[in-house]
């Protein structure tokens, strides 16, 4: 086993250092390198691992496998080389602000409530935690506000490797039983957790953090939440939200809740109308259509539950076979078909295999769509 010096839990703001080229080893894709010496951070504990560039050639992705610290490279570099490694260190940073806004978040959670993290993943956008039990929003809401003020408090952020004697003393988090030297990062009135990730160096440097959702996950439930750039990126993305929205309703930015109500009892109001006049609409088309037998009809800009109204309609006056059909943006059709009485479900076969198209129903009234043209379908229903 090939043992690398790992720089970042000598100093975590570490961003460039130089090394030398250990060993080079074929992968499926591409090549992982050992270094004597690194500061590239491998995955673990629930942070993606760093990249960056060792001289020009790019790490894709850094993983600990059997105590070793590969480097995942798509092009090799010989053993001997020395190289200048370079993390990407925006990345890093926002890993770190992240991942050390979660243990506050997590410790918290464990302080005030009792419950445990159970499982973590820090994605691009947003990091997800699971907790034992069922949080609610106003818990949730007591512990961003309490985690934002131990943040502003901007305390030291402590790394230890207590005794085994030390350790059994402290009322430190973990998910599992630990065996040898631990690792122990402790966030001042806020968290003791057993962590192998990469923290910021005083809370104050996380920002803030901000709970986005909380949805009922196994017997617990999984919070998603952001910290640091990641808040103030929220941010302006919800008040470039908002700012269109104003716009759009001339209403002043923070009174856009009230805007859109007014808007929605607007719409209601004038759906309940659009309602109305279908409904005398399709009772004059049936009224058109009474004992006339089958019955072809082609609608424009109708929903799915509109061109089955009025194909209800007409069935109970036509005393035959009654389609409506309409075009769709993409130029296919929805249809619906229906035969008071009858059984519809091998004509609906055929003219599925017909006409390209997809859908059923009961064997007297049928929905679905097709890919052809308005002359095709109509020529189809002639030679029916």
């Amino acid at each position: 086993m090939i043992e690398t010096r790992r720089l970042y839990y000598e100093d975590a703001y570490i961003k460039e250092f130089s090394a030398t080229v250990l060993e080079c080893r074929p992968q499926k894709k591409g090549f992982a390198l050992l270094l004597d010496q690194s500061a590239f951070y491998p995955e673990g504990g629930g942070q993606p691992g760093d990249t960056g560039f060792l001289n020009e050639t790019q790490v894709t992705d850094t993983h600990e496998k059997n105590g070793e610290l590969l480097h995942f490279t798509l092009s090799p570099l010989s053993p001997g080389t020395p190289v200048s490694g370079k993390i990407n260190w925006e990345r890093r940073f926002d890993l770190m602000q992240n991942h050390s806004g979660e243990h506050i978040v997590s410790g918290l959670a464990h302080k005030a409530f009792g419950c445990d993290n159970v499982g973590f993943h820090m994605g691009k956008d947003v990091i997800t935690i699971d907790f034992s039990q069922v949080l609610t929003m106003d818990q949730l809401e007591e512990i961003e506000r309490e985690a934002n003020t131990r943040i502003w408090e901007n305390s030291p952020v402590e790394i230890s490797y207590p005794t085994g004697e030390e350790l059994a003393a402290l009322p430190y988090r973990s998910k599992k039983e630990l065996t040898g030297p631990v690792r122990i990062v402790t966030f001042p009135e806020s968290d003791i957790c057993a962590c192998c990730g990469t923290h910021v160096a005083h809370t104050g440097e996380i920002g803030m953090v901000k709970i986005l959702s909380a949805v009922k996950f196994r017997e617990g439930v999984r919070v998603e939440m952001l910290a640091g750039k990641r808040v103030l990126n929220y941010l302006n993305m919800i008040n470039e939200q908002n700012h269109q929205v104003s716009v759009r309703l001339s209403a002043r930015p923070g009174q856009t809740g009230s805007a859109v109500d007014r808007l929605w009892e607007e719409n209601l109001r004038l759906k309940g109308q659009i309602a109305r006049l279908e409904e005398e609409s399709f009772r004059q088309a049936a009224r058109k259509c009474a004992d006339k037998g089958n019955i072809l009809l082609f609608k424009e800009e109708m929903d799915a539950d509109s061109v089955r109204r009025l194909t209800d309609a007409i069935v109970h006056t036509c005393h035959g076979r009654c389609a409506v059909f309409s075009r769709n943006s993409d130029g296919s059709y929805k249809y619906a078909i229906g035969e008071k009485d009858g059984d519809l479900r091998s004509f609906t076969k055929e003219m599925n295999q017909a006409l390209c198209g997809r859908g059923g129903g009961k064997p007297f009234f049928v929905q679905g769509s097709v890919k052809a043209s308005e002359t095709e379908i109509r020529k189809y229903f002639e030679m029916k």
